[in-house]
């Protein structure tokens, strides 16, 4: 068998900074083809060139999550070069503006709301089916949803963000419903919350370092065959949602 049917391949949608980033170079240092999929054309490159500086086995994927075009693009790039997929990690996310009131629930800016839902939601559904052809044809592939606890109705951490958590709680929702669809399938779908990680996203004001919180993405990326669906996970077992 040749290197290209060997190798497995693994797609992490924002992946040129922050986490997605740590989540590229963790999946890469454990063998993974890695498809660094990001909008923007200099930051992907840097990345790439980063990765494979790095040891990893990466290119650069043109993906802009809230487009179909470009994501239908993508995983043609994909599958033109890989054949298959492994991994989806649906990392890519916005906390959308806060500015103003505009995530106070009683001032909420429901154009914020839209952007949000098309990024964190949306675009999770856009690409995941784009790409379900490809994870279709590997042995144990494995989607991964970045959420986060605030979108748990039972914890409710962190501060009022009435577009970010519901985004989230939705995204959790939605993770629900694929696990469903595809329980008679190998394609294993599951969240997780990475923690509150140092990043531009919170200011690089936070306790946890990007590959920590990039731990449980390529934990549940890597899951065996009998492994959970459908749940929300962090470091410390299930979250309640």
């Amino acid at each position: 068998m040749d290197r290209v049917n060997d190798t497995k391949t693994a797609l992490v949608t924002g992946a040129n900074k922050g986490i997605g980033f740590a989540i590229a170079q963790g999946l890469g240092a454990i063998g993974f083809r890695v498809a660094v999929g990001a909008r923007d054309d200099a930051r992907r490159e840097d990345a790439v060139k980063h990765l494979r500086a790095a040891g990893v086995d990466a290119f650069g994927v043109v993906l802009d999550v809230t487009s179909d075009d470009s994501v239908a693009a993508a995983a043609a790039t994909i599958g033109q070069t890989a054949g298959r997929l492994d991994v989806l990690v649906n990392n890519a996310g916005i906390s959308g503006r806060a500015d103003g009131g505009t995530q106070d629930p009683t001032t909420l800016d429901l154009d914020v709301v839209r952007s949000v839902l098309d990024t964190n939601v949306f675009g999770v559904v856009r690409v995941t089916n784009a790409m379900l052809p490809l994870l279709s044809r590997a042995n144990s592939p494995r989607i991964v949803n970045m959420s986060s606890s605030m979108g748990s109705l039972t914890l409710q951490p962190g501060p009022i963000m009435a577009a970010y958590a519901p985004s989230k709680s939705m995204l959790n929702s939605v993770t629900a419903q694929y696990a469903r669809r595809l329980a008679d399938t190998n394609v294993i779908v599951n969240a997780c919350c990475p923690g509150y990680v140092a990043t531009d996203f919170t200011g690089f004001n936070a306790p946890r370092t990007p590959e920590q919180g990039a731990a449980i993405a390529i934990r549940l990326a890597t899951l065996p065959d009998d492994g959970p669906r459908g749940g929300f996970f962090d470091d410390e077992g299930v979250v309640p949602w």
